[in-house]
């Protein structure tokens, strides 16, 4: 019943603060001004993404002779080409609005990347990479909210928020965070409606849902107060719910407003019919990402260098493309990391080959990095976290995998 009753507080679509902070010290904290901080944006690619088409090992005669119909052709002129970057790998011709930010070493890339549980489930993956122990269903909270929990920054309203459908399972936990779909829908327009609702959650007769309906009323209460540093939405992104996610993080970013962790998603990469090539059902989502983060960092302006952003998606797909001209659930996968002090313009990661005896399970791409070394390496360099036992268990970073600018 307990998880039960937190499941559905922390879901709800309008958002709620996790346990952790009074109401009167979050209305205090609103009012207060931040300092330009560094900011940590994760955005997760729910369905599994095919990271072998949008990152071509273009060199590999195995990806082609596995791929008949749906494979990128090398680079070369012309639309439909692969996007050559450094004469083995190639981005899908989608991603180009990805390759200035690579050109001018703002962008990275990890390839065979991923969790290391061998699942196929969606639900399972997902979890696994959002609790950071992959394999170990009991984890209750996210690694997100761990580090909340460990990191020495002071706690503000509006330190950690997710703009999503619902708060998701990366940022469960004791410290603060809070969930919404848009900066607009953050508030009950009719006093007596927040009236009545108030009085509601104080009459309660379970304590968790009045201490949590307490905070969410302080939550709009301290959007509120510095709703008028939020500039406009930026020009450029793409339409539907990615782009308006990412304008939304962009505008709390640019308010200055206290925000540490911000996280959101996007859907649609569960290709497994009529995946396509350079054009079709991957094409557009690719697309869709691309425009998403370009425009993110041309919005953000001088703010950049302080805004990282990092890409998850729970499993990649298989090597081989299937009957129906689509992918099925595979394994490692590519990961982004854009911004910040990463030096970008390189395709990191060791890379396993695609002939049949090297593929996981006769099937797919090998994993050669585990996510949370490339997660714990970001939290360590950009955030200043270098205690990462707590927020990874079990887990020892090993060598790193990405170079840095000092």
């Amino acid at each position: 019943m307990e998880l039960s009753r937190r499941y559905f507080l922390k879901s709800t679509g309008i958002g709620l603060l996790a346990v952790g902070l009074p109401p009167g010290f979050v209305i205090r904290a609103a009012r207060a001004e931040h300092k330009r901080g560094r900011v940590l944006v994760v955005l997760f690619q729910r369905g599994g993404m095919d990271g072998l088409n949008a990152v071509i090992p273009f060199k590999e005669s195995a990806y082609y002779r596995m791929r008949p119909t749906i494979a990128i052709a090398e680079p070369g002129t012309g639309e439909e080409k692969a996007i050559d970057l450094d004469g083995f790998y190639a981005l899908h011709p989608s991603l180009a609005p990805l390759k200035p930010l690579y050109d001018q070493g703002r962008c990275a890339i990890v390839h065979a990347t991923g969790s290391p549980a061998n699942t196929r489930s969606h639900f399972d993956a997902q979890d696994y990479m959002e609790i950071g122990t992959p394999g170990v269903k009991g984890t209750p909270d996210g690694w997100l909210n761990r580090y909340l929990a460990e990191a020495k920054t002071p706690p503000t309203p509006l330190r950690a928020v997710s703009v999503s459908p619902r708060l998701p399972r990366i940022l469960y936990g004791n410290a603060v965070s809070v969930n919404l779909r848009s900066i607009a829908e953050f508030h009950l327009h009719d006093a007596q409606l927040t009236d009545a609702f108030q009085r509601i959650y104080a009459a309660a007769a379970d304590p968790l849902l009045q201490s949590s309906g307490a905070r969410l009323f302080s939550a709009m209460t301290a959007l509120g107060n510095v709703q008028s540093a939020i500039p406009a939405e930026g020009e450029g992104y793409p339409k539907g719910p990615f782009g308006a996610r990412m304008g939304e993080i962009a505008r709390l970013i640019k308010a200055n407003a206290g925000l540490e962790i911000a996280f959101t998603e996007i859907e649609g990469w569960d290709t497994h019919v009529n995946q396509g090539g350079a054009a079709g059902q991957l094409a557009n989502r690719l697309r869709n990402l691309a425009d998403g983060i370009s425009a993110f960092y041309r919005d953000l302006g001088d703010r950049s260098e302080d805004v990282m952003l990092v890409t998850l998606s729970e499993f990649g797909r298989t090597a081989r493309e299937n009957g129906n001209r689509g992918t099925d659930h595979g394994h490692a996968n590519v990961m982004f990391v854009v911004g910040g002090k990463v030096r970008g313009g390189r395709v990191y990661g060791a890379w396993p080959g695609l002939q049949p005896e090297l593929l996981n399970e006769g099937r797919d791409l090998a994993l050669t990095t585990d996510f949370r070394s490339i997660c714990g390496e970001v939290l360590a360099q950009h955030m200043g976290q270098t205690n990462l036992r707590k927020i990874f268990p079990g887990f020892t970073n090993g060598r790193a995998v990405l170079e840095w600018n000092t």
